[in-house]
């Protein structure tokens, strides 16, 4: 079965635009059950620099209702690092009843560029994999929904697109971090661990194409949109008295 994600990433360019503005229609359309019915929300957006995760998050932000969501974009910390449990500052983001919260990276950087950077040794990786899942776990099991878009790109494109970048003055001091090239040896492995030890029934991942990035953008759009259409109540809740005071 062809996904909307499949249909609209596959759409001519002069019918891209659009089909934006009726995705972004379409998901604030999607949201209002969520508020209503009181359901919280996780959007983790990963996937390595100059994969396209900006843009697509910029079409996403225009979309949803600025009230009920928060996007956190989480980089290395040093001392939360060292400091009591890596997911704590994961936890303190969970989202309110009705709100949705966005990651710009995620506990994933934990596998990935913490790992590949060796900030992650080999026992704390697999306690890691098996902390992740129990998190997200527990998160399903209190009626969270969770979706995992990871942004894949070629080492071509990224290195375009990080020089590019790296030309603008002010881009180049607001992203001080160490960026993580595809081409690393290390990043196919620890893309390989995390898609075999986290990919799982009840938060699976989506894996975006980010190499062209208006299509990108259609595809993340059209997953979120799926899955909330899947996982959203599509009725109102039953009204017992007055118009505000939901059964």
């Amino acid at each position: 079965m062809t996904s909307a994600a499949d249909t609209l990433a596959s759409m001519p360019e002069d019918v891209a635009e659009n089909e934006l503005q009726t995705l972004r229609e379409h998901l604030r359309v999607l949201q209002l059950p969520q508020i209503v019915h009181g359901r919280r929300a996780v959007i983790l957006f990963e996937g390595p620099d100059g994969s396209g995760k900006k843009r697509a998050l910029r079409e996403l932000a225009a979309a949803f209702d600025p009230c009920h969501y928060v996007v956190h974009s989480i980089d290395y910390d040093r001392r939360q690092a060292s400091e009591g449990h890596w997911l704590a500052r994961f936890w303190r983001a969970l989202p309110r009843a009705g709100d949705t919260a966005i990651f710009f990276r995620s506990w994933y950087r934990r596998v990935l560029d913490d790992r590949i950077l060796g900030r992650t040794d080999d026992a704390a990786l697999t306690r890691a994999f098996d902390e992740i899942n129990e998190f997200e776990a527990q998160q399903r099991d209190y009626g969270t929904l969770i979706v995992k878009l990871f942004f894949d790109v070629s080492a071509e494109v990224q290195e375009q697109r990080l020089n590019q970048r790296a030309s603008d003055p002010w881009l180049r001091v607001a992203r001080a971090e160490e960026c993580v090239s595809v081409r690393e040896p290390g990043y196919s492995r620890a893309f390989a661990d995390l898609k075999s030890h986290t990919d799982t029934r009840w938060s699976p991942w989506h894996m975006i194409d980010g190499n062209d990035e208006p299509e990108a953008v259609l595809a993340t759009l059209a997953t979120i949109a799926d899955a909330w259409k899947k996982a959203m109540p599509s009725e109102p809740p039953h009204l017992v008295k007055a118009p505000g005071q939901a059964a």
